[in-house]
């Protein structure tokens, strides 16, 4: 019987390319003669022996998050468990009592798994792709240097300054001439100089004018882009067999990492005899801090700063992006998050942002339609039964997906779909009915994850984030240049995206706005 499987197995992979074209090209097809049909009208796929729901997957591929929600709300569970091919399971996620099963209640049975063989390469052993006492260890460390006040004071100083001293004068001068920006472009450029700077101590200077290609910055984007593109493959084989060959994307994606490497290595070889040299310096930037406290081994230093740029590059652009498209759809309520700007002075401390009540709640709705992290996935180290009855065996990759949670009926209501920041607020009776700010617990909205694992930089990135809000509408109305009748496109990758970018107009406010 064994024999049999193992048979069976090695002719489907021999079938796999020739099955995966023909249900490309048919749903090719599909995509262009009609729209997907409504989220009623979805029923979970058929599962079929030894290829389960494979041919599904396929003809879903090229709209495959938004296939996984469809089904997600109509699993009256919210628990569902795929059949991908070849005996493997995986279970997707969007009950927040499962959630809170894997992210705290039984933490330590699932961990990164195959997933930390995927983004070696690139992550290394950095805190985003390790378990057990490495990542204790890490998240300890950071943990200490995140939450002193010299920190958040920096990371104030370095946004304020980027702010100030080159986004809004490219807006300016984009607003002068009628230029049309790719504000996604902008936003990343802006957020890779900030976390470069508070991470290394160093000015990559990618926020320019003349809108540079550097290096070092191209060749993160194309490690993020591949390694990506690995996660996203329905069989891993394929481009294992490429990084063997060294050939294609594998080739190119050893090429970029090796970029990036070695460009972290030389700055923190420059750290250390900075270091060496003035003792009195002071150790402001998470780079300095690290290697001040004594750890300073050169690889380990590597991964975790490399680990940091990326969450800090790509996780506030991709959210602000999102943002700013979905405040033009909805005049109101940008009209209520300039009247909030409005009321605030030009002092730049961090109290004044931290009372943006609504700004904070409108910027949280719009994660929640559009989470900078779509999926997060975990490997089952022992058998187990989740809260709703699933069982999990050891091995079982298991999914949560924010982005289908924040389209669940039953947590949001049938208003869902509506982009609403008032459902995060309540009038406080004591404080002249002014809003306050209600959060969801962690499990219903675990955009920063949840748990042991919670984002260590949360209260950064909404910092940034408001900054900018306030900064920029203060000045300017960013108005798309998309065409009629046309919505972007949620790419999913380490981190989201909106397809083709954001491209807009800069029109500076009159006074009396």
């Amino acid at each position: 019987m064994l024999f049999l499987q193992l048979l069976a197995s090695f002719f489907f992979l021999l079938l796999l390319p020739f099955l995966s074209i023909i249900f490309l090209k048919r749903a090719s097809a599909r995509k262009k003669q009609s729209s997907p049909p409504p989220s009623t009208a979805i029923s979970p796929p058929r599962s079929y022996p030894i290829i389960g729901s494979f041919l599904a997957v396929v003809a879903n591929c090229h709209r495959r998050l938004q296939w996984l929600t469809d089904i997600l709300q109509v699993t009256p569970s919210a628990t569902y468990v795929l059949h991908r091919s070849i005996g493997i399971r995986q279970v997707l996620i969007a009950n927040p009592a499962v959630v809170q099963h894997i992210l705290k209640t039984n933490f330590h049975n699932y961990g990164k798994g195959d997933f930390n063989g995927t983004l070696k390469d690139f992550l290394g052993h950095g805190i985003f792709n390790v378990n057990g006492e490495s990542w204790k260890f890490q998240r300890q460390v950071a943990s200490h240097e995140f939450n002193t006040k010299s920190m958040r004071k920096f990371v104030e100083t370095v946004v304020d300054t980027e702010l100030s001293d080159r986004l809004i004068p490219i807006l300016t001068s984009a607003a002068t001439t009628g230029t049309v920006l790719d504000f996604q472009d902008i936003l990343q450029r802006f957020a890779f100089d900030n976390v470069c700077k508070i991470a290394f101590g160093f000015d990559p200077a990618y926020l320019l004018p003349s809108l540079p290609q550097t290096k070092f910055a191209q060749a993160f984007e194309d490690s993020v882009t591949i390694s990506s593109d690995r996660l996203r493959s329905f069989i891993h084989f394929f481009w294992k067999i490429k990084k063997l060959l060294n050939i294609g994307s594998e080739k190119r994606l050893r090429i970029a990492i090796s970029e990036v490497q070695e460009f972290a290595k030389n700055i923190i070889r420059e750290k250390k005899n900075e270091l060496r040299e003035k003792s009195s310096l002071d150790s402001v930037d998470l780079l300095s801090r690290f290697l001040s406290s004594g750890h300073s081994d050169e690889n380990f230093v590597t991964d975790i700063v490399i680990s940091f740029i990326l969450a800090g590059r790509d996780t506030t652009s991709a959210a602000l992006t999102w943002y700013l498209w979905l405040l033009s759809k909805n005049p109101r309520v940008e009209s209520e998050v300039l009247k909030e700007i409005s009321e605030k002075s030009e002092a730049t401390a961090f109290d004044e942002v931290k009372d943006m009540v609504y700004t904070h709640a409108s910027l949280c709705e719009s994660m929640r339609l559009y989470p900078p992290v779509a999926t997060d996935t975990k490997e089952a180290v022992n058998d187990d039964i989740l809260p709703d009855g699933t069982v999990v065996r050891k091995g079982m990759l298991v999914t949560y997906i924010p982005y289908a949670m924040g389209r669940m009926e039953t947590l949001w209501g049938s208003d869902w779909a509506d982009f609403k920041p008032e459902r995060w607020l309540e009038k406080d009776e004591a404080e002249n009915k002014h809003w306050k700010f209600v959060g969801r617990d962690a499990y219903t909205y675990p955009v920063f994850q949840a748990g042991p694992r919670i984002c260590l930089g949360k209260e950064m990135a909404f910092l940034q984030m408001k900054r900018v809000v306030a900064g920029v509408l203060k000045r300017f109305k960013v108005v798309p240049a998309l065409e009629e009748g046309v919505e972007p496109e949620f790419v999913q990758q380490l981190t989201s995206k909106m397809k083709g970018g954001l491209p807009v107009r800069i029109v500076e406010r009159e006074e009396k706005e």
